[in-house]
């Protein structure tokens, strides 16, 4: 490879920058901010801008002078968007976060008839629990379940809750929200820690921790679970288990597009 070669690459990726840091402003920018945020002269950024808009990769708004990412920018993320696939993805990074934690981890998305297991990968110490591909995770008493429910429509999921909330109450259980008002709480709590966890509640002797992976669109693509015995698994916030995986889902909910 020659000198103009490697001087080209790295051209492309000293302009790059300046890509990146529109992407990352709240809004469009004067070329010094712009060129600032980058780590460049103005004159240079300028130089690159020029090219980038003829590449319609940015546009000048010819009232303010401040640039923003142009049509084509938009067009390639997008196409880039429509290509991702969460599930892939996720399964990507379940052998690392497994060798993290050391406990069984599970994949559901939302099915037609409520948060379904799509995937499965259990733990060389794992203990026997009664899950299959293709279940239905209740949204009450399960940690998928919860997560869902936390930040699915609520539309979606008004009639689901109180069928469940009315079998709770018939079977008089005690590991359960007792009324509405106790499940809106529940679900609250969800939202404000970032992740769902049972103890104990859907199989005896098992915690569960469920994270939520969003889209660019903002909505739960899906939930990253994991459990495992409650005598060797770690069932604080923030601890072993829980904070990794949420790490690992919202690391994934970034690359899926999502700014939350």
């Amino acid at each position: 490879m020659t000198t103009k070669e490697r001087a080209g690459i790295q051209s492309v990726e000293v302009g790059f920058g300046l890509l990146q840091a529109l992407g990352q402003a709240p809004g469009p920018l004067m070329l010094r901010d712009l060129a600032k945020a980058a780590g460049m002269s103005a004159a240079k950024a300028h130089r690159y801008l020029v090219s980038f808009q003829r590449l319609e990769l940015v546009v000048q708004d010819t009232a303010s002078a401040r640039y923003d990412l142009g049509p084509a920018a938009l067009k390639l993320g997008l196409a880039s968007l429509e290509r991702l696939d969460a599930v892939k993805l996720a399964r990507e990074r379940l052998a690392r976060l497994m060798a993290d934690i050391g406990h069984t981890l599970a994949l559901a998305v939302w099915g037609n008839h409520g948060p379904t297991i799509v995937h499965w990968e259990e733990s060389p110490q794992a203990v026997t629990v009664n899950l299959r591909l293709g279940d239905v995770m209740p949204l009450l008493s399960s940690a998928t379940g919860r997560c869902f429910a936390a930040y699915a429509p609520r539309e979606a999921i008004a009639g689901m809750l109180k069928e469940e909330l009315a079998r709770a109450q018939k079977q008089g259980r005690t590991d359960v929200p007792a009324n509405m008002a106790g499940v809106q709480a529940m679900l609250e709590e969800v939202r404000v820690r970032g992740a769902a966890r049972v103890m104990d509640t859907l199989l005896p002797g098992i915690v569960g921790f469920c994270a939520p992976v969003f889209d660019s669109d903002g909505h739960i693509a899906l939930g990253m679970v994991a459990l495992g015995p409650t005598g060797t698994f770690d069932p604080n916030w923030g601890g072993a288990v829980e904070q990794p995986l949420r790490a690992v889902a919202a690391q994934l909910s970034s690359d899926l597009g999502h700014k939350g």
